[in-house]
C-alpha cells in the first residue's frame, strides 16, 4: 500500500475535466489499496508518490516536491493546454516534464508533441466512461448535443453557426449543455438562440443531466480548438452517441485516425455538411457508429484503471523508483 498524493488546479465543486479525472483516479487508487489524498497543491505532508495534473499550474507543487524529496518517485499528467499551449511558451511547464519520472497522457496522438526523451517516460491512460443513461433520441427532430463549459479553446459555437448554413425547414436541433465561463459568452449564447430557434443553451447542469441529454441525442459535437482527451467522448463512445469533431489533435488520439466524422477547425460549412450528412444518410451514420464503437473499449473503467496501474507501478516498488533513471 502506498501513500498517493494527488495535485490537480481543479478545485472541489468544479465540473472541469480535470477535476472528474482527478476523483475518478482517485477511486481507482483507494480500490487497489493505497491512501490517496486530493488537494490543489501539495503541501509537504509524507507521501510515497506525488501524482501532479497539469504541468504548469501544478509547478509549484511540482518543483517543491522535488527539492523536499529529491529521490521520490513524480508523475505528470499532461493536459490539453499544456500540450497544445503551454509547453512551447512556458519554462515552468517544461521544467515540470523534466522533473517528472513518469509522464501520463491521456490519449495517443500526445506524445507526438514530445521530444524523443521525454517520449520514453510517457505512458497513455485513457479517460474512461461508465455512464448509466439508455440511448433514446428522438424520433420528430434530429437533435445535435454540444457538451462542454462556454470557453475560448471550446470554440463553443461553431455548431449554432453551423445551424445558419441549413435551412431553416431541416428538422434539426442544437442542444448546448455548459456553463458560460464569462458574461460574453452568456451573451453570445443568447444572443444566438434569439436569432436561431433551433439553437438551446442549458447552461451549466448536472454530470448525470448532462449525460442524460447526450444519450438522448443524435450527434455529439467537439468543436474544441485543443484537447488533451475529452472525456464526453469516451462517454459518448460507451452510451453510442456518434461524434462529429474538430481535427485537431486531441480527438483524433481518442477517435483514431481513421476516423470518418472531423472536419476543419472553425469551419462551420463543414460542420454543416457533416450534421445534414449525418440526418439524411442512414448509412453514413452508421459508419459513424461502427467507427465509434470500434473504440469503445479504449474507454471502459476497467481499462483505464490497468493503463493507471500499469502507469504507476514501477513507481511505487520499494527498489525500483525510477527517478534519476527515468528522468534520465
Amino acid at each position: 500500500m502506498a501513500r498517493i498524493a494527488l495535485v490537480t488546479p481543479a478545485g472541489a465543486g468544479t465540473r472541469n475535466g480535470n477535476r472528474h479525472t482527478a476523483l475518478r483516479w482517485a477511486a481507482f487508487l483507494r480500490r487497489a489499496g493505497h491512501r490517496v489524498s486530493v488537494a490543489l497543491a501539495w503541501d509537504g505532508a509524507p507521501c510515497d508518490l506525488l501524482v501532479a495534473l497539469h504541468a504548469r499550474r501544478s509547478h509549484d507543487s511540482i518543483a517543491r516536491y522535488r527539492r523536499q524529496r529529491a529521490r521520490a518517485p513524480l508523475a505528470v499528467v499532461l493536459t490539453g493546454t499544456d500540450l497544445y499551449r503551454d509547453l512551447p511558451a512556458s519554462a515552468e511547464a517544461r521544467r515540470s516534464l523534466d522533473l517528472a519520472d513518469r509522464l501520463i497522457v491521456l490519449q495517443d496522438e500526445a506524445p507526438r508533441r514530445l521530444a524523443p526523451r521525454m517520449r520514453r517516460k510517457t505512458r497513455v491512460v485513457y479517460q474512461s466512461a461508465a455512464p448509466r443513461a439508455r440511448r433514446a433520441p428522438p424520433a420528430g427532430v434530429f437533435r445535435v448535443a454540444v457538451i462542454g463549459h462556454l470557453r475560448e479553446e471550446k470554440d463553443p459555437f461553431r455548431a449554432a453557426a453551423a445551424l445558419e448554413r441549413l435551412p431553416h425547414e431541416v428538422a434539426i436541433q442544437v442542444v448546448h449543455v455548459g456553463a458560460a465561463l464569462s458574461a460574453d459568452m452568456a451573451r453570445e449564447a443568447r444572443h444566438r438562440m434569439r436569432g436561431e430557434p433551433r439553437y438551446r443553451w442549458l447552461g451549466g447542469l448536472s454530470h448525470a443531466r448532462a449525460l442524460a441529454w447526450l444519450a438522448r441525442s443524435h450527434l455529439l459535437v467537439v468543436s474544441s480548438r485543443m484537447e488533451g482527451g475529452a472525456n464526453v467522448i469516451a462517454e459518448a463512445a460507451r452510451i453510442g452517441t456518434p461524434v462529429l469533431a474538430s481535427d485537431v489533435p486531441g480527438n483524433i488520439g481518442m477517435l483514431g485516425r481513421g476516423y470518418p466524422g472531423y472536419f476543419p477547425l472553425g469551419d462551420e460549412r463543414a460542420l454543416a455538411r457533416l450534421m445534414a450528412r449525418a440526418g439524411r444518410e442512414p448509412e453514413f451514420y452508421r459508419r459513424l457508429r461502427r467507427a465509434l464503437a470500434a473504440r469503445r473499449a479504449l474507454f471502459a473503467p476497467a481499462a483505464e484503471r490497468a493503463a493507471l496501474a500499469a502507469a504507476l507501478r514501477d513507481l511505487m516498488r520499494p527498489s525500483g523508483r525510477g527517478s534519476a533513471a527515468a528522468r534520465r
